[in-house]
Protein backbone atom coordinates (compact mmCIF):
# COMPACT_ATOMS: atom_id res chain seq x y z
CA UNK A 1 0.00 0.00 0.00
CA UNK A 2 1.37 3.23 -1.01
CA UNK A 3 1.16 6.27 1.38
CA UNK A 4 1.00 10.08 0.75
CA UNK A 5 1.34 12.49 3.38
CA UNK A 6 -0.04 15.91 2.40
CA UNK A 7 0.71 19.04 4.71
CA UNK A 8 2.33 17.15 7.61
CA UNK A 9 5.26 14.84 8.41
CA UNK A 10 4.34 12.41 11.13
CA UNK A 11 5.03 9.48 8.39
CA UNK A 12 5.30 6.68 11.33
CA UNK A 13 2.54 7.29 13.30
CA UNK A 14 0.41 6.55 9.82
CA UNK A 15 2.33 4.01 8.29
CA UNK A 16 2.67 1.93 11.16
CA UNK A 17 -0.90 1.75 11.64
CA UNK A 18 -1.37 1.53 8.16
CA UNK A 19 0.80 -2.13 8.51
CA UNK A 20 -1.43 -3.15 11.05
CA UNK A 21 -4.47 -2.69 9.32
CA UNK A 22 -3.02 -4.37 5.41
CA UNK A 23 -0.99 -7.16 4.65
CA UNK A 24 2.25 -6.84 3.39
CA UNK A 25 2.00 -6.64 -0.44
CA UNK A 26 -1.85 -4.57 -0.51
CA UNK A 27 -1.74 -2.60 -3.77
CA UNK A 28 -3.45 0.34 -3.44
CA UNK A 29 -2.80 4.22 -2.33
CA UNK A 30 -3.44 6.02 1.12
CA UNK A 31 -3.47 10.02 1.06
CA UNK A 32 -2.87 11.50 4.76
CA UNK A 33 -3.69 15.10 4.98
CA UNK A 34 -3.67 17.76 7.34
CA UNK A 35 -5.52 21.45 6.61
CA UNK A 36 -4.23 24.16 9.11
CA UNK A 37 -7.49 26.38 10.18
CA UNK A 38 -7.08 29.27 12.15
CA UNK A 39 -9.94 27.19 14.44
CA UNK A 40 -9.65 23.61 13.67
CA UNK A 41 -6.97 21.00 12.93
CA UNK A 42 -8.30 18.78 10.43
CA UNK A 43 -7.08 15.26 9.59
CA UNK A 44 -8.67 13.39 6.39
CA UNK A 45 -7.80 10.20 5.08
CA UNK A 46 -8.43 8.61 1.29
CA UNK A 47 -7.74 5.15 0.78
CA UNK A 48 -8.02 3.80 -3.05
CA UNK A 49 -8.56 -0.25 -3.23
CA UNK A 50 -9.69 -2.36 -5.86
CA UNK A 51 -11.20 0.13 -6.85
CA UNK A 52 -12.98 1.70 -4.55
CA UNK A 53 -12.20 4.77 -2.83
CA UNK A 54 -13.36 6.00 0.89
CA UNK A 55 -13.02 9.00 2.70
CA UNK A 56 -12.72 10.25 6.48
CA UNK A 57 -11.57 12.90 8.93
CA UNK A 58 -11.28 14.28 12.23
CA UNK A 59 -10.52 17.32 13.92
CA UNK A 60 -8.94 18.98 16.86
CA UNK A 61 -8.64 22.46 17.91
CA UNK A 62 -5.73 24.51 16.70
CA UNK A 63 -5.37 26.02 20.09
CA UNK A 64 -5.25 22.58 21.75
CA UNK A 65 -2.55 21.20 19.35
CA UNK A 66 -0.14 18.59 20.56
CA UNK A 67 2.06 16.12 19.14
CA UNK A 68 0.90 13.29 20.85
CA UNK A 69 -2.91 15.10 20.06
CA UNK A 70 -2.31 15.44 16.15
CA UNK A 71 -1.12 11.94 15.56
CA UNK A 72 -4.14 10.70 17.51
CA UNK A 73 -6.24 12.84 14.75
CA UNK A 74 -4.24 11.17 11.79
CA UNK A 75 -4.54 7.69 13.21
CA UNK A 76 -8.05 8.14 13.75
CA UNK A 77 -8.69 9.54 10.13
CA UNK A 78 -7.14 6.22 9.08
CA UNK A 79 -8.51 3.84 10.76
CA UNK A 80 -12.16 5.19 9.74
CA UNK A 81 -11.06 5.26 5.93
CA UNK A 82 -9.52 1.89 6.87
CA UNK A 83 -12.62 0.03 8.45
CA UNK A 84 -15.24 0.71 5.00
CA UNK A 85 -12.21 -1.29 2.95
CA UNK A 86 -12.02 -4.37 5.58
CA UNK A 87 -13.73 -7.18 5.95
CA UNK A 88 -13.87 -7.34 9.82
CA UNK A 89 -13.49 -4.41 12.41
CA UNK A 90 -9.74 -4.88 13.97
CA UNK A 91 -8.79 -6.32 17.13
CA UNK A 92 -7.13 -3.44 17.91
CA UNK A 93 -8.67 -0.32 16.41
CA UNK A 94 -6.61 2.93 15.93
CA UNK A 95 -3.67 1.59 18.00
CA UNK A 96 -0.63 0.50 15.67
CA UNK A 97 1.83 0.43 19.20
CA UNK A 98 3.83 -2.33 20.62
CA UNK A 99 2.54 -1.71 23.86
CA UNK A 100 -1.23 -0.83 23.74
CA UNK A 101 -1.13 -1.03 27.87
CA UNK A 102 1.20 1.73 28.42
CA UNK A 103 -2.14 3.78 27.95
CA UNK A 104 -4.03 2.35 30.05
CA UNK A 105 -1.59 1.34 32.64
CA UNK A 106 -0.71 5.56 32.41
CA UNK A 107 -4.32 6.22 33.43
CA UNK A 108 -4.43 4.29 36.08
CA UNK A 109 -1.65 4.97 37.90
CA UNK A 110 -2.95 8.50 37.71
CA UNK A 111 -6.02 7.42 39.44
CA UNK A 112 -7.89 6.02 36.38
CA UNK A 113 -10.26 3.16 37.46
CA UNK A 114 -9.94 -0.14 35.17
CA UNK A 115 -13.57 0.95 34.30
CA UNK A 116 -12.43 4.52 32.96
CA UNK A 117 -9.42 3.06 30.99
CA UNK A 118 -11.57 0.62 29.18
CA UNK A 119 -14.19 3.57 28.42
CA UNK A 120 -10.38 5.18 27.18
CA UNK A 121 -9.83 2.56 24.74
CA UNK A 122 -13.20 2.44 23.14
CA UNK A 123 -13.91 6.02 22.77
CA UNK A 124 -10.50 6.91 21.44
CA UNK A 125 -9.05 3.90 20.00
CA UNK A 126 -11.75 2.06 18.90
CA UNK A 127 -10.44 -1.43 20.76
CA UNK A 128 -13.14 -4.73 20.42
CA UNK A 129 -14.38 -5.12 24.08
CA UNK A 130 -12.35 -8.40 24.19
CA UNK A 131 -9.22 -6.85 23.74
CA UNK A 132 -10.37 -3.81 25.83
CA UNK A 133 -10.87 -6.03 28.61
CA UNK A 134 -7.31 -8.21 27.97
CA UNK A 135 -5.72 -4.71 28.19
CA UNK A 136 -7.23 -3.31 31.40
CA UNK A 137 -6.72 -6.88 32.81
CA UNK A 138 -2.62 -6.70 32.14
CA UNK A 139 -2.58 -3.23 33.29
CA UNK A 140 -4.06 -3.75 36.78
CA UNK A 141 -1.34 -6.10 37.20
CA UNK A 142 1.07 -3.95 36.12
CA UNK A 143 -0.34 -1.44 38.34
CA UNK A 144 0.05 -4.12 41.25
CA UNK A 145 3.39 -4.66 40.25
CA UNK A 146 4.67 -1.45 40.92
CA UNK A 147 3.73 -1.56 44.31
CA UNK A 148 6.51 -3.72 44.99
CA UNK A 149 9.04 -1.16 43.81
CA UNK A 150 10.88 1.57 45.79
CA UNK A 151 12.25 5.25 44.14
CA UNK A 152 15.94 3.14 43.97
CA UNK A 153 14.97 -0.17 42.06
CA UNK A 154 16.08 -1.75 38.99
CA UNK A 155 16.00 -4.72 37.08
CA UNK A 156 18.90 -6.62 35.84
CA UNK A 157 18.65 -8.58 32.39
CA UNK A 158 21.68 -10.79 31.18
CA UNK A 159 21.66 -11.99 27.71
CA UNK A 160 23.27 -15.12 26.24
CA UNK A 161 23.28 -14.71 22.84
CA UNK A 162 23.61 -17.91 21.56
CA UNK A 163 21.71 -20.83 20.49
CA UNK A 164 22.60 -24.79 19.26
CA UNK A 165 20.50 -24.71 16.33
CA UNK A 166 18.62 -21.32 14.50
CA UNK A 167 14.45 -21.84 14.60
CA UNK A 168 13.25 -20.74 11.24
CA UNK A 169 10.66 -17.82 12.81
CA UNK A 170 13.35 -16.89 14.87
CA UNK A 171 15.14 -13.32 14.34
CA UNK A 172 16.65 -12.46 17.46
CA UNK A 173 20.42 -11.37 17.32
CA UNK A 174 22.12 -14.72 18.30
CA UNK A 175 24.53 -16.98 16.85
CA UNK A 176 24.19 -20.38 16.02
CA UNK A 177 26.41 -22.33 18.03
CA UNK A 178 26.05 -26.39 16.93
CA UNK A 179 29.52 -28.18 18.68
CA UNK A 180 31.19 -25.11 17.39
CA UNK A 181 31.81 -23.89 21.01
CA UNK A 182 35.23 -21.84 20.88
CA UNK A 183 33.38 -18.35 20.72
CA UNK A 184 31.31 -18.92 24.45
CA UNK A 185 34.30 -18.63 26.80
CA UNK A 186 35.70 -15.44 24.90
CA UNK A 187 32.33 -13.76 25.25
CA UNK A 188 31.87 -14.92 28.97
CA UNK A 189 35.51 -13.66 29.81
CA UNK A 190 33.94 -9.92 28.61
CA UNK A 191 30.60 -10.50 30.36
CA UNK A 192 32.74 -11.06 33.28
CA UNK A 193 34.14 -7.78 32.95
CA UNK A 194 30.92 -6.27 32.59
CA UNK A 195 29.10 -7.53 35.70
CA UNK A 196 32.25 -6.74 37.73
CA UNK A 197 32.29 -3.05 36.92
CA UNK A 198 28.71 -2.97 37.20
CA UNK A 199 28.53 -4.61 40.17
CA UNK A 200 30.47 -1.98 41.47
CA UNK A 201 28.81 1.21 39.81
CA UNK A 202 25.64 -0.36 41.35
CA UNK A 203 26.83 -0.44 44.64
CA UNK A 204 27.84 2.97 44.89
CA UNK A 205 24.91 4.16 43.50
CA UNK A 206 22.42 3.09 46.64
CA UNK A 207 20.23 1.02 44.25
CA UNK A 208 18.88 -2.21 44.47
CA UNK A 209 18.06 -5.46 42.09
CA UNK A 210 14.55 -6.28 42.52
CA UNK A 211 14.70 -9.20 39.22
CA UNK A 212 16.71 -10.47 37.26
CA UNK A 213 16.17 -12.20 34.00
CA UNK A 214 19.15 -14.58 32.10
CA UNK A 215 17.76 -14.58 28.31
CA UNK A 216 19.42 -14.71 24.75
CA UNK A 217 19.61 -16.67 22.58
CA UNK A 218 19.14 -19.72 24.92
CA UNK A 219 21.10 -18.86 27.89
CA UNK A 220 21.05 -23.00 29.02
CA UNK A 221 23.25 -22.97 25.59
CA UNK A 222 26.23 -22.94 28.12
CA UNK A 223 27.31 -25.48 29.72
CA UNK A 224 26.92 -26.93 33.44
CA UNK A 225 30.20 -25.24 34.17
CA UNK A 226 29.84 -22.46 32.49
CA UNK A 227 26.62 -21.33 33.53
CA UNK A 228 27.82 -22.09 37.36
CA UNK A 229 30.48 -19.84 36.40
CA UNK A 230 28.11 -17.22 35.61
CA UNK A 231 25.41 -17.47 38.04
CA UNK A 232 28.82 -17.25 40.92
CA UNK A 233 29.63 -13.70 39.35
CA UNK A 234 26.33 -12.38 39.50
CA UNK A 235 26.01 -13.58 43.32
CA UNK A 236 29.59 -12.44 44.01
CA UNK A 237 28.76 -8.78 42.39
CA UNK A 238 25.44 -7.87 43.00
CA UNK A 239 23.20 -7.79 46.18
CA UNK A 240 20.12 -9.82 45.40
CA UNK A 241 19.14 -9.54 49.34
CA UNK A 242 15.74 -7.84 47.91
CA UNK A 243 15.26 -9.90 44.98
CA UNK A 244 11.86 -10.90 44.52
CA UNK A 245 12.55 -13.01 41.25
CA UNK A 246 15.16 -14.83 39.68
CA UNK A 247 14.31 -15.96 36.03
CA UNK A 248 16.58 -18.26 33.64
CA UNK A 249 15.35 -18.81 30.09
CA UNK A 250 16.00 -22.73 29.45
CA UNK A 251 13.64 -22.38 26.78
CA UNK A 252 15.35 -25.50 24.34
CA UNK A 253 14.19 -29.00 26.01
CA UNK A 254 17.54 -30.26 24.52
CA UNK A 255 19.60 -27.28 26.33
CA UNK A 256 18.75 -28.93 29.42
CA UNK A 257 19.36 -31.61 31.85
CA UNK A 258 18.25 -32.25 35.67
CA UNK A 259 21.96 -31.48 36.39
CA UNK A 260 22.37 -28.22 35.00
CA UNK A 261 18.52 -27.56 36.34
CA UNK A 262 19.93 -28.24 39.51
CA UNK A 263 22.50 -26.10 39.95
CA UNK A 264 20.86 -23.22 38.28
CA UNK A 265 18.46 -23.53 40.97
CA UNK A 266 20.48 -23.98 43.72
CA UNK A 267 22.41 -20.77 42.61
CA UNK A 268 19.75 -18.41 43.41
CA UNK A 269 17.35 -18.71 40.38
CA UNK A 270 13.70 -19.08 41.36
CA UNK A 271 11.69 -18.93 38.17
CA UNK A 272 12.72 -21.20 35.19
CA UNK A 273 10.99 -21.04 31.70
CA UNK A 274 10.89 -24.25 29.57
CA UNK A 275 9.55 -23.38 26.05
CA UNK A 276 8.16 -25.84 23.64
CA UNK A 277 6.35 -23.58 21.07
CA UNK A 278 4.35 -26.39 20.20
CA UNK A 279 3.54 -30.14 20.89
CA UNK A 280 3.26 -31.37 17.76
CA UNK A 281 6.52 -33.73 16.62
CA UNK A 282 5.83 -32.79 12.60
CA UNK A 283 5.71 -29.23 13.63
CA UNK A 284 8.73 -28.75 15.94
CA UNK A 285 10.71 -30.52 12.93
CA UNK A 286 8.89 -27.69 10.41
CA UNK A 287 10.63 -25.03 12.64
CA UNK A 288 13.56 -26.45 12.44
CA UNK A 289 13.62 -27.77 16.40
CA UNK A 290 15.38 -30.94 17.57
CA UNK A 291 13.65 -31.57 19.97
CA UNK A 292 10.00 -33.72 20.24
CA UNK A 293 7.36 -33.20 22.82
CA UNK A 294 8.54 -35.82 25.02
CA UNK A 295 11.56 -34.14 25.86
CA UNK A 296 9.53 -30.83 26.75
CA UNK A 297 7.65 -33.08 29.12
CA UNK A 298 10.82 -34.95 30.56
CA UNK A 299 12.49 -31.32 30.93
CA UNK A 300 9.64 -30.02 32.91
CA UNK A 301 9.41 -32.50 34.99
CA UNK A 302 13.54 -32.66 35.61
CA UNK A 303 12.44 -28.32 36.59
CA UNK A 304 10.23 -29.62 38.99
CA UNK A 305 12.38 -32.17 40.49
CA UNK A 306 15.46 -29.51 40.66
CA UNK A 307 13.11 -27.45 42.93
CA UNK A 308 11.30 -24.64 40.65
CA UNK A 309 8.16 -23.84 41.58
CA UNK A 310 7.55 -21.29 39.19
CA UNK A 311 7.90 -22.53 35.23
CA UNK A 312 7.22 -20.55 32.09
CA UNK A 313 5.98 -22.40 29.22
CA UNK A 314 5.67 -20.58 25.20
CA UNK A 315 3.60 -21.77 22.73
CA UNK A 316 3.44 -20.22 19.14
CA UNK A 317 -0.06 -19.91 17.24
CA UNK A 318 0.72 -19.62 13.26
CA UNK A 319 3.39 -21.97 12.96
CA UNK A 320 3.87 -23.72 9.37
CA UNK A 321 2.07 -26.88 9.02
CA UNK A 322 0.44 -26.13 12.42
CA UNK A 323 -3.75 -26.80 12.76
CA UNK A 324 -6.66 -25.10 14.77
CA UNK A 325 -6.38 -29.03 16.34
CA UNK A 326 -2.49 -29.61 16.44
CA UNK A 327 -2.56 -25.93 18.50
CA UNK A 328 -5.31 -27.16 20.69
CA UNK A 329 -3.46 -30.24 21.53
CA UNK A 330 -0.64 -28.32 21.84
CA UNK A 331 -2.64 -26.16 24.45
CA UNK A 332 -4.29 -28.54 26.58
CA UNK A 333 -0.64 -30.79 26.66
CA UNK A 334 0.99 -27.61 28.29
CA UNK A 335 -2.15 -26.53 30.62
CA UNK A 336 -2.11 -30.28 31.91
CA UNK A 337 1.37 -30.22 33.63
CA UNK A 338 -0.07 -26.72 34.96
CA UNK A 339 3.03 -24.57 35.02
CA UNK A 340 2.21 -21.28 36.93
CA UNK A 341 2.74 -19.22 33.40
CA UNK A 342 2.02 -19.64 29.84
CA UNK A 343 2.80 -16.96 27.08
CA UNK A 344 0.83 -17.59 24.14
CA UNK A 345 2.66 -15.54 21.02
CA UNK A 346 1.34 -14.85 17.76
CA UNK A 347 3.82 -15.93 14.77
CA UNK A 348 5.52 -12.66 13.38
CA UNK A 349 7.39 -12.99 10.22
CA UNK A 350 10.41 -10.67 10.83
CA UNK A 351 12.86 -10.20 7.89
CA UNK A 352 15.85 -11.87 9.86
CA UNK A 353 13.51 -14.76 9.65
CA UNK A 354 13.78 -18.04 7.55
CA UNK A 355 10.05 -17.84 7.10
CA UNK A 356 10.28 -14.41 5.68
CA UNK A 357 11.30 -15.21 2.45
CA UNK A 358 9.95 -18.68 2.87
CA UNK A 359 6.47 -18.39 3.73
CA UNK A 360 5.15 -21.86 2.76
CA UNK A 361 2.50 -24.23 4.75
CA UNK A 362 1.68 -21.50 7.62
CA UNK A 363 -2.23 -21.61 8.56
CA UNK A 364 -4.15 -18.61 7.44
CA UNK A 365 -5.05 -15.53 9.65
CA UNK A 366 -8.89 -17.07 10.31
CA UNK A 367 -6.86 -20.40 11.08
CA UNK A 368 -5.19 -18.22 14.00
CA UNK A 369 -7.57 -16.37 15.18
CA UNK A 370 -9.51 -19.00 16.33
CA UNK A 371 -6.16 -20.28 17.88
CA UNK A 372 -5.76 -17.11 19.61
CA UNK A 373 -9.71 -17.32 20.45
CA UNK A 374 -9.10 -20.94 22.09
CA UNK A 375 -5.69 -19.40 24.71
CA UNK A 376 -7.91 -17.14 25.75
CA UNK A 377 -10.91 -19.31 26.31
CA UNK A 378 -9.25 -22.31 28.06
CA UNK A 379 -6.62 -20.30 29.93
CA UNK A 380 -9.26 -18.09 31.24
CA UNK A 381 -11.29 -21.03 32.66
CA UNK A 382 -8.38 -22.62 33.75
CA UNK A 383 -8.04 -19.45 36.33
CA UNK A 384 -4.72 -18.28 34.70
CA UNK A 385 -5.35 -14.11 34.22
CA UNK A 386 -3.29 -12.28 31.20
CA UNK A 387 -0.51 -10.19 33.19
CA UNK A 388 1.62 -8.48 30.20
CA UNK A 389 1.08 -8.53 26.96
CA UNK A 390 2.97 -6.51 23.67
CA UNK A 391 2.53 -6.50 19.95
CA UNK A 392 4.68 -6.79 17.25
CA UNK A 393 4.90 -5.91 13.24
CA UNK A 394 4.23 -8.45 10.86
CA UNK A 395 2.11 -10.67 13.18
CA UNK A 396 -0.52 -13.07 12.11
CA UNK A 397 -3.86 -11.63 12.38
CA UNK A 398 -2.13 -8.64 13.68
CA UNK A 399 -2.68 -9.76 17.31
CA UNK A 400 -0.59 -10.04 20.24
CA UNK A 401 1.53 -11.89 22.94
CA UNK A 402 0.01 -12.36 26.35
CA UNK A 403 1.40 -13.98 29.29
CA UNK A 404 -0.56 -15.56 31.53
CA UNK A 405 -0.31 -16.70 35.26
CA UNK A 406 -1.79 -18.65 38.10
CA UNK A 407 -1.38 -18.30 41.76
CA UNK A 408 -0.34 -14.62 41.85
CA UNK A 409 3.05 -15.43 39.95
CA UNK A 410 2.99 -13.26 37.73
CA UNK A 411 6.79 -12.58 35.96
CA UNK A 412 7.33 -9.20 37.46
CA UNK A 413 10.77 -8.49 34.82
CA UNK A 414 8.19 -8.72 31.67
CA UNK A 415 6.40 -6.35 33.86
CA UNK A 416 9.01 -3.92 34.11
CA UNK A 417 10.47 -4.33 31.04
CA UNK A 418 7.54 -3.97 28.72
CA UNK A 419 5.54 -1.24 30.71
CA UNK A 420 8.97 0.79 31.14
CA UNK A 421 7.80 1.68 35.01
CA UNK A 422 11.52 1.54 35.88
CA UNK A 423 15.14 0.78 35.05
CA UNK A 424 16.58 -2.09 33.07
CA UNK A 425 20.15 -3.05 33.66
CA UNK A 426 21.59 -4.73 30.39
CA UNK A 427 24.19 -6.55 30.49
CA UNK A 428 26.03 -8.54 27.57
CA UNK A 429 25.54 -8.59 23.90
CA UNK A 430 22.06 -7.03 22.15
CA UNK A 431 21.34 -6.15 25.93
CA UNK A 432 19.14 -2.55 25.75
CA UNK A 433 19.18 -0.77 29.20
CA UNK A 434 16.57 1.64 29.63
CA UNK A 435 17.23 4.27 32.01
CA UNK A 436 14.23 6.14 33.65
CA UNK A 437 15.64 9.63 34.71
CA UNK A 438 13.65 12.10 37.50
CA UNK A 439 12.30 14.24 35.60
CA UNK A 440 10.31 11.16 33.97
CA UNK A 441 11.74 10.85 30.63
CA UNK A 442 13.34 7.29 29.32
CA UNK A 443 16.66 7.28 27.77
CA UNK A 444 18.13 3.76 26.23
CA UNK A 445 21.58 2.89 25.76
CA UNK A 446 22.43 -0.60 23.68
CA UNK A 447 25.15 -2.90 24.08
CA UNK A 448 26.60 -4.03 20.77
CA UNK A 449 24.05 -6.63 19.29
CA UNK A 450 26.71 -9.37 17.74
CA UNK A 451 28.96 -11.62 20.06
CA UNK A 452 31.71 -10.85 18.21
CA UNK A 453 31.12 -7.67 18.20
CA UNK A 454 30.67 -7.00 22.43
CA UNK A 455 33.63 -8.88 22.82
CA UNK A 456 35.83 -6.31 20.75
CA UNK A 457 34.05 -3.53 21.87
CA UNK A 458 34.33 -4.81 25.65
CA UNK A 459 35.66 -1.31 26.81
CA UNK A 460 33.40 0.84 25.05
CA UNK A 461 30.65 -1.07 26.69
CA UNK A 462 32.36 -0.70 30.09
CA UNK A 463 32.99 3.54 29.22
CA UNK A 464 29.03 3.63 28.27
CA UNK A 465 27.71 1.86 31.26
CA UNK A 466 29.85 4.36 33.66
CA UNK A 467 28.10 7.23 31.93
CA UNK A 468 24.84 5.39 32.25
CA UNK A 469 25.29 5.40 36.14
CA UNK A 470 26.63 9.41 35.82
CA UNK A 471 23.54 10.12 34.57
CA UNK A 472 21.41 8.24 36.85
CA UNK A 473 23.29 9.76 39.68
Amino acid sequence: MDLKLIGHDDRYAVEQLQMALFPAGTEGEAVSSLHRGKVWLTARTKITLDGKTVTACRRLKASEETVRLRRRILQQSYYLAAIQLLPALPAWGALAGVRPTKITTKHMLEGGSPKSAEKLLQSVYYVTPERRKLAVDCSTSTVNAAHFLEEKDLSLYVGIPFCPTRCTYCSFVSRTVGKKTELLEPYLNALMQEIALSGKLLAESGRHVRTIYIGGGTPTTLSTEQMVHLLDAINANFDLSRCMEFTVEGGRPDTLNAEKLRAIHDHGANRMSINPQTMEDHVLRACGRPHKAEDVIRAYREAEDAGFEAINMDLIAGLPQDSIDGFKRSLDSVVELNPSNITVHTLALKKGADLFEKRVNLPTAEDVTEMVAYANRTLAGQNYKPYYLYRQKYMSGSFENVGWSRNGLDCLYNIYMMEEVHTILSLGGGGMNKVNLSDGSLQRFHNPKFPEQYIEMIGDVLRQKEEMFALMR
